[in-house]
């Protein structure tokens, strides 16, 4: 586990899919994080993801999801003055482009 459980009491209510929320109830919104937090510590490609996190491609597909909604940008305000779940900035000068993510060659006139 990447997550205390006194950070986890922390984050929990700020994320969707609780039972008082609308719609679809989150089976385990936990593992979904910590799954967020091995990709982001480690660099790996999203393809690598350990099977104990559950199948990639929908760890991924969520993890868009709330990025579109602005969940985790909601989720490091809340925290952002707890020094354990500092914001983690990843670049191209740190982690380097899978060669099907880089930009194509242009011919040169």
């Amino acid at each position: 586990m990447m997550l205390r459980d006194d950070q986890w009491e922390r984050i929990r209510d700020h994320l969707p899919g609780k039972a008082s929320d609308c719609g679809v109830t989150a089976s385990n919104n936990r593992l979904f994080v910590e799954a967020i937090l091995w990709i982001a510590r480690t660099g790996s490609p999203w393809r690598d993801l350990p099977e104990c996190f559950g199948h990639w491609h929908r760890v991924y597909v969520r993890y868009n999801r709330w990025c579109h909604k602005g969940t985790w940008t909601k989720l490091l305000e809340a925290v952002s003055n707890d020094p354990d779940l500092e914001y983690l900035m990843v670049d191209g000068s740190i982690v380097r482009v899978h060669q099907h993510g880089a930009a194509k060659k242009t011919a040169k006139s």
